[in-house]
């Protein structure tokens, strides 16, 4: 099965279990493939703990989500999304650099909001 790879916020909102955020599309893509996240989402999440945006330190998150929906981790060289991240000019933020170079780099669809990401990379889904 292929995986798909999903957002910072988008792990926030399963964790809330704050389905209500998705669109129909990006909920039967989410129930139908194995679910992967970037490593770079888990430094953001701790950045977002860091700076209060979220109460819930990473692993606690990501721990609760390998448990309900089975995330894991992209375990793919990270000097991979490193490399294809240099490509990506349209943003400054090395986080969604990251994020979106990990899926990328795997050809893979990432389920964003981001307005940003939308625009710029085809394969994602809101």
């Amino acid at each position: 099965m292929e995986a798909i790879y999903i957002d910072t916020h988008v792990a926030v909102w399963l964790f809330q279990n704050d389905l209500t955020k998705f669109s129909k599309k990006a909920l039967r893509l989410m129930e139908k493939h194995d679910l992967l996240i970037s490593p770079m989402a888990i430094m953001e999440l701790g950045f977002l703990y860091e700076i209060g945006r979220v109460t819930y330190k990473p692993l606690e998150i990501l721990s609760e989500l390998n448990q309900t929906i089975d995330l894991k981790v992209c375990e793919e060289k990270f000097i991979h999304s490193v490399y294809q991240s240099i490509n990506i000019t349209w943003t400054k933020n090395p986080f969604d650099r990251l994020i979106v170079a990990n899926a990328s780099f795997n050809n893979a669809i990432l389920i964003s909001k981001d307005k940003n990401i939308l625009d710029h990379y085809d394969k994602t889904v809101c």
